[in-house]
């Protein structure tokens, strides 16, 4: 029996509950490794930290995350995703329980590390779940669903984390994602990993083939997905210094725009998921997309270059075509890549967009302090030159028709 045929006869209520626990592990890890930048306040001002400093520490948990992103991946690929999910976020708990009680900054930032390193476990074995849970033409959209809990943790950690630190202190503010990941460590115990071939029926297969040999999509993805994280990570960055700095908005306005984009990205991101479930392609709609954040990235600049109030309209359009690809490069990675591969695939995958990622603020932060039409208009090469990447479906993995039995 193939993976299509024991998915077929799955209840609609389990594959939901895999859903709900893998964006409960995914949102998690966020809470740990977004939630750690809100603790620069009372670093700074409690402990006496210069800016850059209290910076450097708070990067630890993503820093951590790159380095064990693969390796979790592999795991994932050898003893499933319920384990990885449990022990992952476990150890996340314990680095953030540690942390609590510690008064010393190198200390601190080594157990922000730890935990970083400790909730990537959630960034592969979450989006593996959820795929290997679903039937192709589902997929899309529960991914997309799926990817809403990076910025649902980021609104977690915004919401309890400033006021426990200002009022309590940063080990108190550490008692939140200690809590929240302790928490969704004994829900995944309730995760069942996802059917998949037995090894022997897998080899016959070519499921444990290499996905990277004789094939160049992958690499064509993790290369498009690098390029449109540019401009997703520049609007990121900077739509709030641009809108208090460039257009003399006040940060309460500034800050609720910046939190609405946020809501529609997540939203943007399952609406493209189920739009790649209904036209039966993942690279279709990523190159629309990709399209789409060159032209408003290209119309954000002009507009602000000549001081345009649709600059303002152009953001909101940009803020929402740069997080939106990422739902449909990782489950067409997981697709691609097969159930024995796809952990080390999605591990590559995310660490790639990291590493580039974190080189976003600093060389676009120069290009702004020049001209923000500038660095807009740069950043907007980036999504152009990825159209031409994306690779062509590599075959009709996702029916038209509804062949899974949901009863």
């Amino acid at each position: 029996m193939n993976t299509t045929e024991q998915l077929a006869g799955i209840g609609e209520a389990r594959r939901w509950f895999m859903l709900v626990l893998g964006m409960l592990a995914q949102t998690a890890g966020a809470v740990f490794i977004n939630g750690a930048a809100f603790l620069i306040p009372s670093l700074h001002d409690d402990r006496g930290l210069g800016l850059a400093t209290a910076g450097f520490v708070v990067a630890m948990p993503t820093v951590g995350i790159m380095l064990t992103l693969i390796a979790w991946g592999v795991l994932v690929d050898r003893i499933g995703e319920r384990l990885v999910l449990v022990i992952g976020l476990g150890l996340t708990a314990a680095a953030s329980v540690a942390a609590v009680a510690s008064a010393s900054i190198p200390v601190l930032a080594v157990l922000l590390l730890i935990g970083g390193m400790a909730a990537a476990s959630a960034n592969s074995a979450s989006g593996r779940v959820v795929v290997g849970w679903f039937p192709p033409h589902r997929r899309g959209l529960a991914m997309g669903i799926r990817q809403m809990s990076v910025p649902l943790g980021v609104a977690v950690a915004a919401l309890t984390i400033p006021p426990i630190a200002r009022d309590y202190g940063v080990g108190a503010a550490l008692l939140v994602p200690a809590a929240v990941c302790a928490t969704a460590a004994l829900l995944c115990l309730a995760v069942v990993d996802p059917p998949r071939p037995n090894r022997v029926d897998a080899a016959e297969q070519g499921l444990l083939d290499n996905p990277y040999r004789g094939s160049r999509q992958l690499w064509r993805i993790h290369a498009t997905s690098i390029l449109l994280v540019v401009p997703q990570y520049v609007v990121w960055t900077y739509a709030l210094v641009w809108l208090m700095t460039d257009r003399g908005w006040t940060a309460a306005a500034a800050g609720v725009l910046v939190t609405v984009t946020q809501i529609l990205g997540a939203l943007g991101r399952m609406s493209v998921g189920a739009l790649s479930d209904r036209v039966g392609s993942r690279m279709r709609p990523l190159r629309w997309v990709a399209v789409t954040a060159a032209v408003s990235m290209l119309g954000l600049g002009v507009a602000d270059w000549f001081d345009s109030p649709v600059a303002i309209v152009l953001l909101v359009v940009a803020s929402v075509a740069t997080v939106a690809p990422n739902g449909l490069a990782f489950t067409a990675v997981a697709e691609i890549s097969g159930p024995y591969w796809s952990g080390r695939a999605l591990g590559v995958q995310n660490t790639s967009q990291y590493v580039f990622a974190s080189a976003v603020p600093p060389v676009f932060g120069a290009l702004a302090a020049v001209s923000f039409p500038i660095a807009f208009l740069v950043s907007a090469i980036f999504p152009a030159l990825s159209v031409p990447i994306v690779p062509d479906d590599p075959r009709p993995e996702i029916p038209d028709e509804k062949a899974d039995s949901t009863g």
